[in-house]
């Protein structure tokens, strides 16, 4: 059975609500104010209630009205993205975006420069993987994605972009052997404490036969909450346990030397000719702008 309403009689409806007049739906629509008030006329008529009502000058949904326009509004928000992303089609523009991102890249800075881009590319599907270090650089020379946000530089430096360097530095639960002894701490002193480490299957498989005291994980969550919980110590991002210092959760280290490593991030384009594509760029101008304003 076919429906006895249809999206554009809908569509007129809302933009009434919208506008609050018939006139100036009309206007916005660039249609006749007798088309949109037959629109409206048929589409209470096929349904049997009233839809509007006047309050004033001003037309306003009745209670049924409310009602079934916000169970319609979706399907005109999807019908929408549908006929945007069919514009997209004919002008050959693309409609998913791979995206590969390591885990330590600051998540506030990478959902704002998404929020951008959903913005201005509504239609365009944007599948987003997490990796760690030591897995980025098989999937680049897979090309695996088209945009990558990894730690691992290229062979040919003019392909990437530095973004940011995230900061690691080497901390304890407030209650671990290692802030009881005499500071500055010795890679000796710290060598005879288990490490938490973040790795990937493959190198845990390696970290096995690893004469040190090594306890990986796969998610820098999960490193983050074993060192947290006294499991070990460990090298951990900056930006990620600032909380856990602030309230006294977790302590830095204090070691003789290199108290900070840094980790260079860089944007690299899965292949060279994806710079000219106009959605890709876009994404990868975003990413550049949120992180230059770090």
């Amino acid at each position: 059975m076919l429906p006895a309403t249809t999206l554009e009689q809908w569509a007129v409806l809302q933009t009434i609500v919208e506008t609050g007049s018939y006139a100036k739906a009309a206007e916005q629509l660039h249609r006749s104010q007798s088309s949109i008030s037959y629109a409206v006329a048929a589409l209470q008529q096929r349904l049997g209630v009233s839809l509007l009502e006047l309050r004033g000058r001003r037309a306003v949904l009745s209670v049924a009205g409310e009602s079934l326009l916000a169970q319609v509004r979706p399907l005109l928000k999807n019908f929408g993205e549908i006929e945007m992303r069919a514009r997209g089609l004919q002008a050959g523009e693309r409609t998913a975006l791979t995206l590969i991102v390591d885990s330590v890249f600051p998540k506030e800075l990478l959902f704002a420069a998404l929020r951008g881009f959903q913005q201005r590319h509504a239609a365009v599907k944007l599948h987003v993987t997490e990796v760690l270090r030591t897995e980025s650089e098989p999937m680049l020379a897979a090309h695996d994605a088209d945009l990558y946000l990894i730690t691992q530089r290229p062979d040919d430096p003019a392909a990437s972009d530095f973004l940011l360097s995230v900061d690691f530095v080497a901390v304890a639960e407030p209650g671990h052997a290692l802030h009881a002894v005499e500071a500055p701490l010795s890679a000796a002193q710290l060598e005879a404490h288990p490490l938490v480490v973040i790795a990937d299957r493959q190198l845990q498989r390696l970290i096995k036969a690893h004469p040190a005291s090594l306890w990986s994980f796969t998610t820098i969550d999960a490193a983050i909450e074993a060192v947290a919980r006294g499991v070990g110590y460990g090298w951990l991002p900056l930006h990620r346990i600032q909380p856990l210092l602030d309230d006294g959760r977790l302590r830095r280290l204090p070691l003789a030397t290199q108290r900070l490593r840094k980790t260079p991030l860089y944007l690299v384009y899965g292949d060279e000719s994806l710079s000219l594509d106009p959605v890709v760029a876009t994404l990868a101008a975003l990413i550049r702008s949120v992180c230059s304003e770090r």
